[in-house]
């Protein structure tokens, strides 16, 4: 039986140091920042690492820089990569900054604003495939076939060389540092902090966070998350950028040597995480990036006995319409938006009518249906369905008691 790699020979110093001369004229160093609310929530002192406002909105800038420099001369006919976004764009930037020519290979669901990205950046943009692991396999059959150089995600000591300067930021950022809680994807950011932050500081704590319904590493160690297992990464997750369906050959042993433990979070925490990074620190930060808040909780997570606990904000890189659709969400629980639906009278006047003790309650209408299929209603009657905005669950509740006592039969749909 083989002995397991040692990780301080697979990403050793000179690969970090070379990585970091590497990326320096192009990453920039991204800011920790407090948060009173989040430290009172984990009980304990808390800071972010901002890595959603590096260029092209993520991490992976830094590994890809990493990546083309060890190439060198081998990277004058090109790079090509596999991915649904961020890794994507990142290898996209650092081709543009090294000029050398870059192909990229993304899913068909990937973003429409990550392919215009890529393409932006003046890379050749292949869409096809249902998944990452199909990007990638494509992206490998493309090198093999040109000549160009193929630049994996994470699964790469290059790569995991430049994840590494983030750790070592940290080192100088947060003096008391104790603990990581990192996000778990691949698993070349998780490595790479850890080999720069233990290096250093051997006792600080590292956790990866994975998200619930495509959680590789969680079950290499023998767990199984609250979520039932996906059959594909193709399991809807808002967490896309870590929904990495099998360990990396060079991060599997990697992780199991450098991090304290592996946690997943569900998709409610990590919607409600994405809400109160954007209300509370007024930062964009897509699923993926945002697993790390979701797990500071207690009952997952713990503070450490003294220092801070940093939590990594990997990426950016949202769609709008996910925003809309979380910041929804997050209004129903919050009870801060309400749909409702009553029967009125089919008659001129009736929803003005309904309209008007609306108004009396001081809710504010933000949408009016009238539903007439797949309800039971007389002739006479039509449905109407009610989007409202309410200052909080008290309010709503008061919404839908004077609805009631006006003689209009309601009934709660979020």
């Amino acid at each position: 039986m083989n002995a397991a790699p040692d990780p301080w020979e697979v990403v050793d110093d000179d690969r970090r140091a070379r990585a970091a001369a590497a990326i320096a004229d192009v990453v920039r160093p991204t800011p920790v920042l407090s948060s009173r609310g989040l430290s009172e929530r984990f009980g304990g002192p808390v800071v972010l690492k901002a890595e959603n406002l590096q260029r092209t909105g993520s991490f992976k800038l830094r590994g890809a820089l990493a990546k083309v420099a060890a190439l060198g001369d081998d990277a004058a006919a090109g790079v090509v990569a596999g991915s649904a976004g961020n890794h994507a764009q990142a290898v996209a930037y650092a081709a543009r900054e090294r000029g050398v020519p870059c192909e990229v290979f993304m899913p068909e669901g990937a973003p429409i604003a990550k392919l215009e990205a890529c393409a932006g950046l003046g890379a050749r943009v292949h869409r096809g495939g249902a998944s990452v692991i199909e990007a990638v396999v494509a992206a490998r059959e493309r090198a093999a076939a040109t000549g160009m150089a193929f630049v994996h995600p994470f699964d790469d000591p290059d790569v995991i060389a430049g994840q590494a300067t983030v750790g070592a930021e940290l080192l100088e950022q947060v003096p008391d540092l104790a603990q990581v809680i990192v996000p778990l994807g691949g698993g070349g950011l998780a490595c790479g902090i850890a080999l720069a932050v233990k290096r250093v500081r051997p006792e600080v704590r590292v956790l990866g966070v994975q998200a619930a319904v495509c959680a590789p590493y969680l079950r290499t160690r023998g767990r199984e998350p609250a979520a039932p297992a996906p059959t594909t990464v193709r399991a809807p997750t808002i967490a896309d950028g870590i929904a990495v369906k099998q360990p990396g050959a060079v991060t599997l042993p990697l992780v199991e040597a450098l991090l304290d433990d592996v946690v997943a979070v569900d998709e409610d925490a990590i919607a409600e995480a994405m809400m109160t990074l954007l209300e509370r620190a007024k930062l964009v930060v897509e699923g993926a990036g945002a697993v790390s808040v979701a797990a500071a909780r207690p009952g997952l997570t713990a503070p450490p006995a003294a220092g801070t606990t940093v939590l990594v904000l990997s990426g950016g890189n949202v769609d709008p319409g996910l925003v809309a659709a979380v910041a929804r969400r997050h209004e129903s629980v919050v009870g801060r938006r309400l749909v409702l639906l009553t029967v009125i009278s089919d008659r001129p006047g009736s929803l003005a009518r309904l309209l008007t003790e609306v108004g009396g309650t001081g809710a504010n209408l933000v949408e009016v249906q009238h539903v007439r299929d797949g309800l039971e209603l007389h002739v006479r009657e039509t449905g109407v369905q009610l989007v409202l905005e309410t200052r909080g669950p008290q309010h709503a509740q008061a919404v839908r008691a004077a609805l009631e006592q006006a003689g209009y039969p309601v009934r709660g749909l979020g």
